[in-house]
């Protein structure tokens, strides 16, 4: 089974590997990886799963002026790495893609951003307390969510659209020729000035006749992309739906945690409300379906349980890429926290390993519903348990031993569904790393002075 999904993934790979667009995606993903796996430690500090740490953290004061906690330092380098991932997204994507269309990178990547940022709605919804009476009000500034994943969609777009219109214009020759003797940074600097006033200037059209229409482009495919969900309950059937479409805005660069959460999570939130009613009182009736049976049975790892395909890239992948790749991003995994994998193999619009990203959680739900419904698991008794917990331990937690053991039966089916599918893209960047060492080798070889050839008396 794995060799023949390996014949039919590889050419898929290689494909993905020749496309510009894909390629640009991959490497612009790539500024991202760092960044989030140092965000990812603070953000694990901050969010350990130890009652008394988080308190502790809540309890220490360190700005008396404004009266922030030491929990509110330490939460913000993430803050400054997952809360603006969006701006680095773009930047990276726009300047793989000027470097694919054989373009300036560094004014593409700037026009780029520009042009995202000049479709931004530059306003934010709050309230007031006007004489006891809370008052809806819009004030100036910019969202946090747009500069974060929900924006990196449209972050996408603007970084393709903007270079390609910078590269046409180029082309065309509609560009400032500066005399000889300028240093070539002026040189380039006016060389661009007519590329990104062109690309200003489409982008300011888009959103004059978007401002005219009384919306935004940020928040037209906001609302398209959580339409689909506003009619999703507590049923089985609900929840596979909604975790489809979570995954598929991940694939798609979207938080598709928010997008689901938004809607999603009150219903879970309730359930699990009633369910300490229930374990408590014996008010009502359990439900299986609550947030700890999303936080603690659909995924482990953090979207597309990817935790399993960690231990799969320990397994079976021999290239560097994804042997330290899978090495940085263990121990955040274990607590929950995958975007160094999202972003740095990349998971988000990899075709070769959407259908594992996708049907693992499935799978999850499906079995773990049916495991409860069948009163083989009991119930999650609704308890808060941090969704930074490690699996098994949060399963102990949320049920008893059962359910412990049910986690790590899921977790190892997840890595032989993963498996055949890293394999393929390991392959990929291997035959990739052998292939530049050949070439190392080869400008070696040109460069080497072979001294037994060498006669003293041709001089």
């Amino acid at each position: 089974m794995m060799e023949r999904l390996e014949k039919l993934l590889l050419p898929l790979a290689e494909a993905i590997g020749k496309n510009k667009y894909l390629v640009a995606l991959r490497d612009g993903f790539l500024v991202l990886t760092p960044l989030l796996i140092a965000g990812s430690i603070f953000l694990l500090i901050a969010n350990f799963p130890i009652p008394a740490w988080t308190d502790w953290l809540a309890s220490v004061v360190v700005n008396q002026n404004t009266g922030e906690t030491l929990e509110a330092f330490v939460s913000k380098p993430s803050s400054a790495t997952f809360s603006i991932m969006a701006i680095f997204a773009v930047i990276g994507i726009a300047y793989s893609f000027a470097r694919e269309m054989k373009t300036d990178k560094i004014f593409a990547a700037a026009t780029a951003i520009m042009s995202w940022f000049l479709l931004m709605p530059y306003w934010v919804n709050g309230s007031t307390l006007i004489n006891g009476e809370k008052i809806a009000v819009t004030l100036p500034g910019i969202s946090t969510g747009w500069i974060g994943a929900k924006g990196i969609f449209i972050g996408i777009i603007c970084a393709f659209a903007s270079v390609h219109i910078y590269k046409w214009v180029e082309d065309r020759g509609w560009t400032i020729k500066m005399p000889p003797g300028v240093p070539p940074t002026v040189v380039k600097s006016f060389s661009a000035l007519i590329p990104a006033c062109v690309v200003m200037t489409v982008f300011f059209g888009i959103n004059l006749i978007l401002g005219l229409l009384q919306t935004d482009a940020f928040t037209i495919v906001y609302k398209f992309l959580q339409t689909p969900l506003l009619n999703l309950g507590d049923t089985l059937g609900a929840m596979v739906i909604a975790y489809i479409f979570l995954h598929l805005f991940w694939f798609f660069g979207v938080n598709g945690g928010s997008v689901v959460g938004a809607v999603f999570n009150p219903i879970l939130q309730t359930l699990s409300a009633e369910n300490v009613a229930f374990f408590t009182s014996g008010v009502g009736s359990p439900h299986i379906i609550c947030q700890q049976f999303q936080d603690l049975f659909a995924t482990f790892g953090g979207c597309g349980s990817t935790l399993s395909l960690i231990i799969a890239m320990f397994m079976v992948c021999k290239s560097q890429r994804i042997k330290k790749l899978s090495k940085l991003a263990l121990v955040p995994g274990i607590f929950g926290i995958n975007e160094p994998i999202v972003f740095g193999l990349p998971l988000v619009l990899n075709p070769a390993m959407l259908i594992p990203f996708m049907l693992v959680p499935t799978l999850n739900i499906v079995i773990s519903y049916a495991c409860m419904a069948v009163g083989l698991v009991p119930v999650c008794s609704g308890i808060n348990i941090p969704w930074t917990t490690p699996a098994i331990i949060s399963g102990f937690l949320a049920t008893n031993w059962v359910g412990a053991l049910l986690q790590a039966l899921l977790l190892v089916m997840g890595v032989f569904i993963y498996m055949p599918f890293i394999k393929a893209m390991d392959d990929e960047y291997l035959k990739e790393e052998k292939e530049n060492v050949s070439k190392m080798d080869e400008v070696d070889e040109a460069d080497a002075i072979d001294l037994d050839n060498l006669s003293f008396d041709d001089l």
